[in-house]
């Protein structure tokens, strides 16, 4: 049993699990100070906590002295199923893909009102991206968002337009009724797009990838424009195919 603090319904597993969770793709590398303040906790106690899970490997410290996610957690990650069936499956189609058009390829999907990047491969000649393997990033500024959102429950749906929508770049959709019918869009024609609505220069693409009727994934690719979406949207369904066929002989 975890040993209690202080504080009524407050464990020492909850506030280790607390200082991990001050961690986002927004904050990847923190002082004690900010993870004590986005942990809620006190500055001693976030120094007794980010010290022991320093010595377990759950974090460590960069050049500058902040803390960062350790190997340990991610060595752990790598176990959840759905990045060893999904994401194992995938790359060799991810692989396929990028050496066929050169452009950053994602997988995705969807954790809460958030896309999760399982995989990522790019090249020098790729456009710059802010999504890394493991970021988790708004589902309605994303061409492998949008794809998600359309066809995710109704409630998430809901959650996601009736929240206020970050812009991140001048055109960035903030729109809820604009967002709705572009995700009408995306469920009539099989794909979503993106026109630098998360980075200036980067516009992209992206599909479901469906088994047994449910979206599982999406699959996109990120370019500096959208001048051949006639040619890789094929691209990307001959590929998500693929994915969905191997992951229904698993």
């Amino acid at each position: 049993m975890p040993r209690t603090t202080g504080k009524p319904g407050v464990s020492v597993t909850s506030r280790a699990l607390a200082v991990l969770g001050s961690f986002d793709a927004g904050h990847r590398a923190q002082t004690l100070t900010e993870i004590a303040q986005r942990a809620g906790l006190t500055l001693p106690t976030a120094h007794r906590l980010t010290g022991e899970l320093t010595a377990w490997g759950a974090l460590r410290r960069d050049g500058h002295g902040r803390y960062v996610i350790g190997r340990r957690l991610w060595d752990l990650g790598l176990l959840a199923p759905v990045q060893t069936d999904l994401r194992d499956v995938a790359s060799p189609f991810l692989q396929d893909l990028y050496g066929a058009t050169l452009a950053t390829v994602h997988l995705a999907v969807l954790d809460g009102a958030r896309a999760l990047y399982l995989d990522h491969v790019s090249g020098h000649a790729s456009v710059p991206v802010l999504s890394k393997t493991g970021s988790r990033l708004p589902l309605h500024s994303t061409g492998v968002g949008k794809v998600l959102l359309a066809h995710a429950p109704a409630p998430v749906r809901q959650e996601v337009l009736a929240a206020p929508l970050q812009r991140f770049t001048p055109y960035t959709v903030i729109q809820p009724g604009l967002l709705a019918s572009q995700l009408r869009h995306v469920t009539r024609d099989g794909y979503a797009t993106t026109t630098e609505e998360m980075s200036l220069g980067a516009c992209s693409i992206a599909i479901p990838v469906s088994v047994g009727g449910h979206t599982v994934a999406s699959l996109g690719i990120v370019l500096p424009d959208l001048r051949r979406r006639a040619r890789l949207v094929p691209a990307l369904q001959v590929a998500a195919q693929g994915i969905a066929r191997s992951l229904r002989r698993t």
